[in-house]
């Protein structure tokens, strides 16, 4: 079987179902695992992808994807082009293990797909303090600085956060993300505001950013110096890395309950 992958999360999954020898190409974003994409011809970026190359590579399927604004144009393409595909849209971590069992069905590995996706499910177990209410820190995600972008309840960003003891802000809008104005922010008034850039390389994170910004020098992330870095690796992709998200997350909320046993920086 040849497989061509057009998002990262495809080809992390591909790889973690042990199917790495069916990769033909992928799209140029994808970056893990490295000794993998490292070989393999690459077709474009994710949402941009040359459709000719990937059909030059003969593919029989196609791994696109939907969890990102545009990406339904890459969709069309493929089915102009009479490609065979799926294209997962997955909004929770329960849409996540049923996307790595289908793609595993698919590969042929319905077992290990299952495998795959159990243990995925016990590492994302909640923390104890994620069943206490009112222990529950309010974390601000940023997927986008300027203006601010942020998760809602159709997210699994959502789900990861509420299991490692936290609490989306935004948790209750019925949206995948939505820009937030400064004043939003204020009002919300977060705990912790984790800098998840999505195609921006991790070491070009800046926290001056935020710690900065004069319209937030009130907000309790601030003032408790919580701002936080995580991989949009980690947190932005739907794949088995999740569960290095979730535990950088569940470091974020103990780091929250250390800083309101001490006095705020101002």
């Amino acid at each position: 079987m040849r497989v061509v992958s057009l998002a990262c999360s495809n080809t992390e999954i591909v790889c973690a179902l042990g199917c790495a020898d069916l990769l033909v190409g992928v799209d140029d974003h994808s970056d893990y695992p490295p000794d993998v994409v490292a070989r393999l011809p690459r077709v474009g970026p994710d949402l941009e992808p040359d459709v000719g190359r990937v059909a030059a590579l003969e593919p029989d399927l196609v791994l696109a994807t939907l969890t990102v604004p545009g990406h339904e144009r890459v969709v069309a393409q493929l089915e102009a082009a009479g490609l065979p595909y799926i294209a997962p849209e997955p909004v929770s971590l329960e849409d996540v293990y049923r996307d790595i069992r289908d793609i595993g069905a698919r590969l042929g590995v319905p077992e290990r797909a299952r495998d795959v996706a159990e243990a995925m499910q016990r590492e994302l177990e909640p923390t104890p303090a994620a069943h206490e209410e009112t222990e529950r820190p309010k974390i601000l995600l940023e997927w986008w600085p300027k203006p601010v972008i942020a998760p809602g309840r159709l997210s699994w960003a959502s789900d990861l956060i509420a299991r490692a003891g936290g609490s989306n802000p935004l948790g209750a809008d019925d949206v995948k993300s939505r820009p937030l104005s400064d004043e939003e922010v204020r009002d919300i008034d977060p705990d912790a505001i984790v800098l998840c850039w999505c195609g921006v390389p991790f070491e070009k994170y800046r926290t001056d950013v935020v710690l900065d910004n004069p319209s937030w020098r009130a907000v309790t992330a601030i003032t408790g110096r919580q701002v936080h870095c995580i991989p949009e690796a980690f947190l932005g992709r739907p794949s088995p890395r999740l569960i290095d998200g979730f535990r950088a997350l569940r470091a974020v909320v103990e780091a929250c309950r250390a800083a309101r046993a001490r006095p705020a920086v101002r």
